[in-house]
């Protein structure tokens, strides 16, 4: 009778992970925070989602690799889906340039070279059209010790689309 109880408390204990994995497979397959073929970002890896089941998230990198991830480890984690109700992405461009250099010029060089990229779309609204707002965004943000650092905001249909440009 001894061992029959220690043996069902080893079992207990080791399917405690399958289970969570299972119950986690569950609430993924219920709340749906990403679906196949959706980029998310999970502690630190940048994937596509090749595949979703009880017990495990398969994501598929840049360079093919399959990146397996059990459900009870995705639900204790952060998830950004860039999917999930809209594809566009914006980009940020950072440069720096020397103190010398003329910014006025080298924020309107980065506007225009954004602008001109296939990969760019214009996100502007009819109403932000009418109020001259720029095509791109391009600030100053930052005085370093040997640059002045100048940012750009660029848009793209899609994240893979965003990173090409």
């Amino acid at each position: 009778m001894a061992g029959a109880g220690v043996i069902s408390l080893v079992a207990g204990l080791a399917s405690q992970q399958a289970l969570s994995n299972i119950v986690s497979g569950i609430f993924l397959v219920i709340f749906k925070p990403f679906k196949i073929n959706d980029k998310i970002t999970i502690d630190n890896f940048v994937d596509t989602v090749e595949d979703i089941n009880l017990r495990q998230v398969v994501l598929k990198d840049a360079e093919i690799n399959r990146i397996i991830i059990p459900n009870s480890v995705i639900s204790n984690q952060i998830i950004i889906n860039t999917n999930m109700h809209d594809t566009k992405c914006c980009k940020i461009i950072e440069i720096g340039i020397g103190y010398e250099s003329d910014i006025d010029k080298a924020l309107q060089i980065m506007k225009e070279e954004i602008a001109k990229h296939p990969l760019f779309i214009d996100t502007r609204i009819p109403e932000n059209k009418k109020q001259k707002q720029p095509l791109v965004g391009a600030r100053v943000v930052a005085l370093a010790d040997s640059s002045v650092t100048l940012k750009a905001w660029g848009w793209a249909k899609n994240s893979t689309d965003g990173f090409v440009m």
